[in-house]
């Protein structure tokens, strides 16, 4: 039996940063017990196909197993950053809803 697909802002939120042409966005979800969930959902692989219409690079996922999240790091992907870039919406918090907007199967309720 398939599990239900949405998306991830369901179950998790975020936050955003961004340095140069690098991207920091960090999630959490909801749910504590949904932690172990976020890690097998969001992977490297995962968020670097979604961000790869903005020519990223490369995507580094780091753990955060006390807070129920984790940390991603992604590189090349605000087209010259924010002072370079022609793009005014492309930056920070926007990315994060686009991340959240990525599709992931729900949870296994208890």
């Amino acid at each position: 039996m398939s599990r239900e697909r949405r998306s991830l802002y369901h179950f998790a939120h975020a936050r955003a940063g961004d340095k140069g042409d690098r991207l920091n966005l960090a999630v959490f979800v909801y749910k504590d017990e949904h932690y172990r969930w976020l890690l097998d959902q969001v992977t490297e692989e995962g968020v670097y196909q979604l961000f790869a219409h903005r020519g990223v690079t490369g995507v580094k996922l780091y753990p955060m197993p006390n807070l129920a999240g984790i940390n991603l790091v992604l590189e090349d992907v605000l087209q010259g950053g924010v002072n370079g870039s022609l793009n005014l919406d492309g930056h920070g918090k926007t990315l994060s809803s686009l991340l959240l907007s990525m599709t992931v199967e729900s949870p296994v309720s208890r």
